[in-house]
């Protein structure tokens, strides 16, 4: 895994605990910034980590809004690791434009196989690609011409 990937693997650890625990956003921040990664030379990105898990609770209403018109379903009925991996892939393609979208919705994907329920990775793949479709048209339609 890159840096960036492992990072993106460690906010949405990050963000589950947060989720489920409720505890203080620095204090996870802290405990996972510490964290020694147990196959070197696997390192995150603190600052890509930060960014990410330090914004995303910031914008979560936001967030949630972009996200439940893309699902089948209330974003409220969503396990807690779709939710948190929805989240980085949503916040990356409304606040990153300068990561391709299609890098965007791979990463995600890759992350809900990873840690998600059996199928899961179908759900954020169809989401995601809803989501770009209204935050990227200008991104997507220019790759079609």
């Amino acid at each position: 895994m890159t840096p960036k990937q492992l990072s993106r693997a460690r906010v949405v650890q990050a963000l589950y605990q947060w989720l489920v625990s409720g505890d203080d956003i620095g204090e996870i921040e802290e405990q996972f910034l510490s964290k020694k990664e147990p196959y070197p030379p696997y390192k995150i990105s603190k600052a890509f980590f930060s960014n990410l898990f330090l914004n995303i609770p910031k914008n979560i209403s936001l967030l949630d809004e972009i996200i439940d018109p893309s699902l089948d379903r209330s974003v409220d009925e969503l396990g807690t690791t779709e939710h948190a991996v929805l989240y980085v892939g949503t916040y990356e393609l409304k606040f990153q434009p300068e990561v391709p979208y299609k890098v965007v919705i791979n990463e995600a994907v890759e992350l809900a196989k990873l840690y998600g329920a059996d199928g899961a990775h179908k759900l954020v793949n169809k989401a995601l690609d809803k989501i770009a479709k209204e935050i990227r048209s200008v991104e997507i339609n220019a790759k079609m011409v």
